[in-house]
């Protein structure tokens, strides 16, 4: 089965978009294949604001999501391989979705590992970023 991920990365964007707040991915800098300026990792993680007036050429596919940044005055090109992806939130609120760490992906399960990392309040470098609904 195909991951649910990158589907739900494009709507929750679109709908962040269409709400008129800035869209923005957590992702995991320890992930191979990602390509961001090595300044903007912090604690292990990057925050990329993927808004239309922040990034050109913005793609989000099954495999990566894609653009065009500028970082301290310099364009750049950014990969993110759909796999660091840890969540997608509306900076001004907090509102968006978080997902689970999924070392099985590859294997198509792709929803594995949401109860495993729930009931661990420790904090480290692979615990999930802490986003709540609001209402």
């Amino acid at each position: 089965m195909l991951s649910s991920r990158p589907y739900l990365v494009r709507a929750v964007n679109e709908w962040i978009v269409d709400s008129g707040l800035t869209p923005h991915l957590l992702v995991d800098a320890e992930q191979p294949g990602l390509e961001v300026p090595p300044s903007s990792i912090q604690d292990g993680r990057v925050v990329l604001n993927i808004s239309p007036g922040a990034v050109r050429d913005l793609l989000i596919d099954s495999e990566m999501v894609t653009f065009v940044a500028r970082f301290g005055g310099v364009s750049q090109a950014v990969t993110v391989p759909m796999s660091a992806v840890e969540a997608v939130y509306a900076r001004e609120n907090g509102r968006g979705m978080m997902f689970p760490v999924d070392e099985d992906e590859e294997d198509g399960s792709g929803e594995q590992g949401a109860e495993d990392s729930d009931g661990d309040d420790k904090p480290d470098r692979k615990s999930r970023p802490n986003l709540k609904v609001v209402k």
